[in-house]
């Protein structure tokens, strides 16, 4: 009996067990069973491709899920690449002074209105500048002094004890800088534009002289002189380089045949020194230029007979009846004689050359004296080259060549006489309006800079520049006893100025010293014998 129970037992318990092993083996199958297209990535379907095709297929999926997702990242760095290079440019443009001084305004947007903000910004920096009209100013040195240029050399005012008053551009920006200012005139004058198809083009022989000048705020000013079609003809082109792009300003047709200059010289005694003027103002203004008009007014009566009788014999020999003499009484005034000068002319609006009896010009610095005025606009005062005493540069008096060999712009031989402003050219109707001189003012000096500061202060253009063809003759300057010791003192340091250069006044103060030195070679050489 217990052991048909015990049997039951274990039969049902046989059979449970089996029943849950098929149970196990459902699930099993049930869990196990492939995914739907929409859900399977890596194992085949039952009825699809099985084996190594299978995987070659899922492996080929993967690649071309992986490629549009680089190519998703690229469009996006591509896209960041743009937006940062247009943050840039928003920023630096907000942060241009000179944008948001002329109202400038960058912002993003097509390129003709970009282009023209900025052609109008390059447009107000031509309008700051001194070009189209002068600029009141407060000093004598508040004005920015012009450079003067050729082909082969620059004329310099700030050249410091280590340059050269004239020297060639050896430096390259400067020299492409001014290459690149004729070429772009040049250019100007050959275009199509300008006309006449059958006259000769213009050539860099054609290049006369040049002027420039830096405001640093602004830019660089060129006026270009070149030869014209017809004698006494010239075509000037104005240039403004406005910290970008070269920019033309405007083109001019010069004719100078029927300009006139009246040179008027104040004098009293100094025959010696008229009779060296007037062999000059011979061969420069009657034999090669011929159209201008001397006026001298001589103060005094002592010499005076000497003085007409050199203008009387000069007018003679080269027919020459363009000159006035006007005798005053009194003492010496520069002012008052070129003050009385000016107005004693009669005829319509001349141009004034104020010139003294110790200076030497050349013909061409005439045309410079035309080229660079205009009435009601411009005036000029050049920087003459002062010389240095022919004594002390050549050695010995004895050793001294012609006056015409003396004159060579070098360091050795002088220097530019920028404190001067005795020699200027102007129109008749300027020097009129502009009140003329203070006759106030006795002797020399004093003057030419009360003159040139009342242009400084008017709407007028002052043209300052230094000029090949004008030279201050050496003379000995004489300090009175009867100047206060600092008076001596300071005409004492503008004689030694004026004698020599820095390195010529160290060999005389160290002469011993030399001599010195080159009696103990001499000794030396000598004891080796």
């Amino acid at each position: 009996m217990l052991r048909r129970g015990l049997l039951a037992w274990v039969s049902r318990v046989v059979v449970l067990l089996v029943l849950l092993c098929c149970a196990v083996s459902v699930l099993y199958m049930l869990a196990c069973t492939p995914k739907g297209d929409e859900e399977r990535l890596g194992l085949p379907r039952a009825n699809g491709p099985t084996g190594k095709e299978g995987y070659q297929a899922a492996l080929q999926e993967r690649e071309e899920q992986h490629r549009h997702y680089i190519s998703s990242l690229k469009r996006q760095v591509a896209q960041l690449k743009q937006e940062l290079q247009e943050r840039g440019e928003r920023l630096r443009s907000a942060q241009s002074h000179p944008s948001d001084a002329a109202g400038l305004r960058l912002e993003p947007g097509p390129p003709e209105k970009t282009q023209a903000d900025l052609l109008a910004f390059l447009r107000s920096q031509v309008d700051r500048a001194e070009v189209h009209a002068g600029v009141k100013l407060a000093t004598e040195y508040a004005a920015v002094p012009f450079d003067s240029f050729t082909l082969q050399k620059v004329y310099q005012l700030e050249t410091g004890l280590t340059r050269h008053p004239e020297e060639k551009p050896v430096r390259k920006d400067k020299r492409d800088e001014l290459v690149e200012a004729v070429e772009s005139a040049l250019e100007t004058l050959n275009s199509p534009a300008e006309g006449n198809p059958n006259r000769r083009p213009y050539s860099a022989s054609d290049f006369i002289e040049g002027i420039y000048r830096t405001e640093k705020d602004k830019g660089t000013l060129y006026e270009l002189t070149f030869k014209g079609e017809q004698k006494h003809e010239f075509r000037r082109l104005v240039l403004f380089r406005p910290f970008g792009p070269i920019m033309k300003v405007k083109q001019e047709k010069l004719n100078m045949a029927n300009t006139l200059i009246n040179i008027i010289v104040p004098l009293a005694k100094r025959v010696d020194k008229f009779r060296q003027f007037m062999q000059n103002f011979r061969e420069m203004c009657i034999q090669q230029d011929g159209r201008i008009h001397l006026t001298v007014v001589y103060f005094g009566k002592e010499e005076m007979n000497e003085v007409k009788g050199i203008l009387e014999n000069t007018s003679k020999a080269a027919n020459f009846r363009n000159f006035t003499f006007i005798q005053l009484n009194g003492e010496f005034s520069r002012g008052k004689g070129l003050d009385v000068g000016a107005r004693f002319w009669k005829g319509s609006n001349v141009l004034l050359f104020f010139c003294d009896v110790d200076i030497y010009f050349t013909s061409e610095f005439l045309n410079t004296c035309r080229l660079n005025t205009q009435p009601g606009k411009k005036v000029f005062y050049p920087v003459l080259f002062s010389q240095y005493n022919p004594a002390i540069i050549y050695g010995h008096p004895d050793a001294v060549p012609p006056l015409e060999q003396q004159l060579v712009i070098k360091k050795e031989t002088g220097f530019w006489r920028d404190f001067g402003f005795g020699m200027t050219c102007q129109y008749r109707s300027d020097f009129i309006n502009i009140g003329g001189f203070d006759l106030d003012i006795k002797g020399w000096g004093g003057e030419d800079v009360h003159l040139y500061r009342k242009y400084l202060h008017s709407n007028l253009i002052v043209v300052r520049t230094p000029v090949r063809g004008l030279f201050h003759l050496w003379h000995e300057k004489h300090c009175a006893d009867e100047l206060t010791p600092e008076q001596y003192k300071m005409c004492m340091q503008s004689k030694a100025m004026n004698e020599a250069s820095h390195g010529q006044l160290g060999m005389l103060v160290f002469r011993h010293e030399i001599e010195a030195h080159l009696r103990k070679q001499k000794q030396k050489t000598s004891s080796k014998k």
